[in-house]
């Protein structure tokens, strides 16, 4: 029986030697996506290979983590050397704070890399931890705006993980940046599934999908129901298809962040599932190719 062709969109590596790690190795501090101690290890592409073992892998996106301070550039640098060897992953997303003195150099330092395709710099993780470490307020910021702008001189995307909360701001800024492609992180972040909560993040959904260059990543819904089912992310997965169109959506792991809670297999296998409705044509979109088109991978 041939294998699944995918491409994950959203996933993570490190490397303890190569870069520092400090919410990762934060030692007892459970967060929102769970008690990290499990992953608190090198997760290599070997790893990767191996938890993915039932589906042909033909490429991968890393998503920076969040390495010290000054250790951004180091770990795509880091990620496009260990690729030359592993062949994953094929495409990186860097980090840069946007809203510091330095962006622009390190904007031109990453966009050397070989493998770089985007930057992340995240607006919002969780209501409370939004509120601790004044990623809010980014969208907000004159200068944080400018540099994301300056991605499309440089042919980059941009990454963009916020919550509903942000989602109608975050429109109003992207409606001024005509062009620069956007691939929205985890699906939103559906913190609140209650039916109001679920109207209230298709609406936003729908206020990003209305700009034609927002794409939708499915991915991380362990992060927000950690004992999620089938059924239980029906709604969320078919919501995301729907409003941006298979055209516009792609599936992620969000490993090994998600390994604390499902396996690889049962993601994809519910990713499989859910996809089955739709035509043979619109799940190569979904499984593969929005990611190799978004991504450059082709």
């Amino acid at each position: 029986m041939l294998k699944r062709r995918i491409i994950d969109a959203h996933h993570h590596l490190w490397d303890l030697d190569a870069c520092h790690y400090p919410w990762l190795m934060e030692q007892g501090v459970i967060r929102f996506f769970g008690d990290p101690a499990p992953i608190q290890r090198n997760y290599l592409a070997s790893e990767l290979r191996d938890d993915a073992a039932s589906y042909e892998l033909a490429g991968s996106v890393h998503i920076q983590v969040g390495v010290a301070d000054g250790d951004e550039v180091n770990e795509s640098r880091w990620l496009d050397e260990a690729a030359e060897v592993d062949g994953l992953p094929s495409a990186l997303v860097g980090f840069c704070d946007l809203a510091a003195e330095n962006a622009q150099q390190v904007l031109d330092d990453q966009s050397r890399i070989r493998r770089l395709r985007g930057i992340r710099h995240i607006v919002g993780r969780s209501q409370e931890e939004d509120a601790a470490n004044g990623s809010d307020g980014l969208l907000d910021n004159p200068v944080w705006v400018e540099n994301l702008a300056s991605l499309r001189e440089r042919n980059l995307s941009f990454d963009l993980q916020l919550i509903p909360q942000q989602i109608e701001r975050a429109a109003k800024v992207l409606q001024q940046l005509p062009g620069l492609q956007v691939a929205l992180c985890h699906c939103g972040s559906p913190w609140d599934q209650s039916p109001a909560g679920l109207a209230r993040w298709r609406a936003g959904l729908e206020q990003l999908a209305a700009l034609p260059d927002v794409y939708c990543k499915i991915s991380g819904l362990a992060m927000f129901n950690h004992r999620w089912s089938i059924d239980e992310i029906r709604t969320i997965v078919t919501t995301c298809i729907h409003v941006f169109g298979a055209r516009r959506c792609m599936f992620g792991s969000n490993f090994p962040v998600d390994k604390l809670h499902k396996t690889y297999d049962e993601i994809w296998q519910a990713y499989e599932t859910l996809a089955g409705v739709y035509s043979v044509k619109e799940q190569e979109r979904l499984f593969s190719g929005t990611a190799a088109e978004f991504y450059s991978l082709n």
